[in-house]
């Protein structure tokens, strides 16, 4: 055999060889794609994330979507603001821990089956970036099970820097999606509100805001009128206090809801904003037992409240704590020279 032939039949082999190679590590480079998909649950960016799809085994769902600066709670109300920052930042940062002993993998399969939280979520266009279950904790509490839609593998997952178990973040349901907030004005956004005490007639008052110059007259015509030039600090002052006015709860569950409901409000706080839509609160003193009331002014005697039930808008019942809503209860009187 001459030489041209042995280095021919050698270029051949070696074709060969190279095309086994390369076709043979094909299956091994899409395992290796996939297995990396399985372990990224974070999306690429947070901020394409404009919807969040949250299911569970017992049938509670919750849809979360990106508005103009805030998110809206299953297209009905806003969410609360620190209950989204805790989720996206979970979105953001969920990371495997570590990938479980194979004596463990059916355990955690079982506990995803049972117990695992369905998360989905979509870019603006309503295009799916990520889907994957986030099931109960590890025994210490650091990491969380979690497995990919379609993945064979489950991982145990966590955000680096921070422990604990990252199912609450995913796992709130109805009213706890919701914002708590009451009032939330800028004195210039109010154009006038009304403060009404049923069982203190002479307290109630109404105010009125003409591009900051404010007047006060009484709630009731039959309250007599205060002939003093109204303090313009004070009410500015006043107004002031409308600002990030926060309930402590959603109590609409609660089984004494139409008892209360059925009292007189110790107080009937009216607000109308520059664009003639109105927010209303009807407190209700949430009264320690063995407390007497003066049945002429609703007031407890010897007793200091803490929080108010609230009707509010007509709608939801919450609590709220009187330390905060007391800085809106001021008197008729207390606006003048």
């Amino acid at each position: 055999m001459n030489r041209t032939n042995l280095l021919l039949i050698l270029f051949v082999l070696l074709g060969i060889i190279v095309g086994y190679l390369i076709f043979s590590r094909a299956p091994e480079q899409d395992n290796l794609s996939s297995l990396v998909a399985d372990r990224k649950f974070a999306p690429n960016d947070i901020d394409e994330v404009y919807k969040i799809f949250l299911a569970d085994r017992a049938g509670n769902q919750t849809t979360l979507t990106r508005q103009n600066g805030y998110w809206l709670y299953n297209g009905e109300y806003r969410a609360r603001p620190n209950a989204i920052e805790n989720l996206l930042d979970a979105v953001k940062r969920i990371q495997v821990k570590y990938k479980p002993p194979v004596a463990a993998t059916d355990n955690m399969i079982k506990d995803l089956s049972a117990q695992g939280i369905k998360v989905e979520l979509y870019d603006k266009n309503d295009k799916v970036l990520k889907i994957y279950y986030i099931g109960g904790g590890t025994a210490d509490e650091r990491g969380t099970h979690a497995i990919m839609e379609g993945a064979e593998e489950p991982y145990v997952t966590h955000i680096p820097g921070w422990e604990g178990n990252l199912r609450f973040r995913y796992n709130l349901k109805g009213d706890d999606w919701r914002d708590k907030t009451l009032l939330d004005f800028q004195p210039e956004d109010i154009a006038s509100l009304s403060v009404e005490y049923p069982k203190q007639k002479n307290k109630s008052f109404r105010l009125f805001n003409e591009e900051g110059t404010y007047s006060i007259i009484p709630f009731y015509e039959v309250t007599p009128v205060i002939n003093q030039a109204v303090n313009q600090g004070k009410a500015e002052a006043y107004l002031t206090e409308y600002e990030g006015i926060v309930a402590e709860a959603f109590e609409n569950s609660n089984p004494i809801r139409d008892s209360i409901l059925s009292l007189v409000p110790f107080s009937i706080v009216r607000v109308k904003d520059q664009a003639g839509l109105e927010t209303e609160l009807k407190l209700y003193p949430l009264i320690p037992r063995g407390v007497a009331i003066d049945p002429k002014t609703g007031i407890q005697q010897n007793a200091q409240i803490e929080r108010f039930f609230i009707h509010y808008n007509g709608a939801d019942f919450m609590l709220g704590q009187n330390r905060i809503l007391n800085k809106i209860l001021w008197a008729y009187d207390y606006f003048f020279e």
